[in-house]
């Protein structure tokens, strides 16, 4: 799995740096700023990379909030967030909240 993260977002590289102290051998994390490989390989333009996490799981792009549910997945100590969050209502709410914060965090 690829992780299209932002790191030039002081929150986001904090998260991130959180994510990558976990030494998961299948996540590959990559940062896109000012990376046009990464915007060959998801097809996605640089302002849509950093306004969003992305993941590249078996060739399918992912993209905001679904994106952590894949990465809480993977990491066992993060994995009670995708239990949590994988269900329908509560996933909901975690939507609206990250595209409100991705929202002011690209401002």
């Amino acid at each position: 799995m690829k992780v299209f993260f932002n790191n030039s977002c002081k929150i986001c590289r904090s998260e991130i740096n959180l994510y990558k102290k976990e030494n998961i051998k299948d996540i590959d994390w990559i940062d896109i700023t000012n990376n046009s490989d990464a915007e060959k390989e998801t097809s996605r333009n640089d302002k849509e990379l950093l306004r969003r996490l992305h993941v590249k799981e078996n060739g399918k792009i992912i993209q905001g909030a679904e994106a952590f549910l894949y990465v809480w997945k993977k990491i066992p100590k993060y994995n009670f967030l995708y239990k949590i969050f994988k269900i329908k209502p509560l996933f909901f709410f975690l939507n609206i909240f990250y595209e409100i914060a991705a929202y002011f965090l690209f401002l």
